[in-house]
């Protein structure tokens, strides 16, 4: 299986957001990977509202991301701050980046 981190919105609109992580989440499985969604995880025990527990859950989810044989990311929703971060880093380690839409299919 292909180890695959996922870039989906979660600030904002957190009902609409964590439903699509989830759609995310089953697209991926659906692909036959194994995915990983850090913004889905750490939320469990950081305030993403506070800023250093909201860049704790950042940096963490970067080095499980450098573990990872591609970045995911879903664009339905467009592309969030939080999710440049991970596409830029997935751009300095030189890991493949690939564009999904899973909505309107």
């Amino acid at each position: 299986m292909f180890k695959v981190v996922i870039e989906s919105p979660y600030a904002g609109d957190l009902v609409r957001n964590i439903k699509y992580a989830q759609l995310c989440l089953a697209d991926s499985l659906k692909r036959g990977e194994a995915p990983y969604l850090s913004h889905l995880l750490y939320p469990l025990v950081l305030d993403d509202r506070v800023l250093e527990q909201r860049n704790i859950g950042i940096t963490a989810g970067l080095e499980w991301g450098r573990k990872a044989d591609l970045r995911a990311v879903y664009v339905d929703y467009g592309i969030t701050d939080g999710m440049k971060i991970g596409i830029e880093d997935a751009i300095k380690i030189r890991q493949p980046i690939e564009y999904r839409r899973i909505l309107g299919k």
